[in-house]
């Protein structure tokens, strides 16, 4: 019994260094812009829903098992129009089984100017999610657009952006490459 409980311990403190050599590392490839990226003791995040175009209903839960990058935008937001396309190639490069860029656009965001927005800056492959009374942004003190955050593949937020951000950057890949180690991109 004495064995099994050494080896099990082993397992979790190697496991827990694991994850924590991940952030670390991450944290160490934040430069210029990324330097904005604040890295946390994992915390729970809002169980508040958000909805699809056609009124689907999501919580941030419902991406457990992956890393998530979220960010919250606005159609008038025009650090969000700049940042969008970037996100846009972070989900082509990094997105899979271990990795999804999540948009949730929050407060007034009409679906046709939603939909206009992605057409003009070329996005086609991102989310187009809703959080039309801002209550998920509000429960998760989201003050200020962009605002980006990070989830572990446990549901829990590691890390906030606010402000816009050079996500296709070498700085940013940086960052996901250490948190993705074997990222499915």
């Amino acid at each position: 019994m004495r064995y099994i409980s050494a080896v099990l311990y082993t397992a979790l403190v190697l496991g827990a260094n694991a994850a924590h050599a991940d952030i670390a590392a991450a944290e160490a490839a934040r430069e210029g812009m990324m330097k904005k990226l604040i890295f946390s003791e994992p915390k729970a995040v809002s169980s508040k829903t958000f909805t699809d175009p056609s009124g689907g209903e999501f919580t941030l839960a419902d991406f457990e098992g992956k890393h998530v990058l979220v960010n919250f935008w606005a159609t008038w937001c025009a650090p969000c129009r700049k940042e969008m396309p970037m996100l846009s190639d972070i989900q082509t490069d990094f997105g899979g089984d271990s990795f999804e860029v999540v948009t949730i656009a929050t407060g007034r965001n009409p679906q046709p100017a939603i939909d206009r927005f992605f057409e003009e800056i070329g996005v086609e492959n991102l989310p187009k999610y809703l959080d039309p009374r801002s209550a998920l942004a509000r429960d998760m003190a989201v003050l200020g657009l962009p605002i980006t955050l990070i989830l572990d593949p446990d549901g829990n937020e590691i890390a906030r952006m606010r402000g816009e951000a050079e996500w296709n950057g070498e700085s940013a890949y940086a960052v996901l490459e250490a948190l993705l180690p074997e990222a499915d991109g």
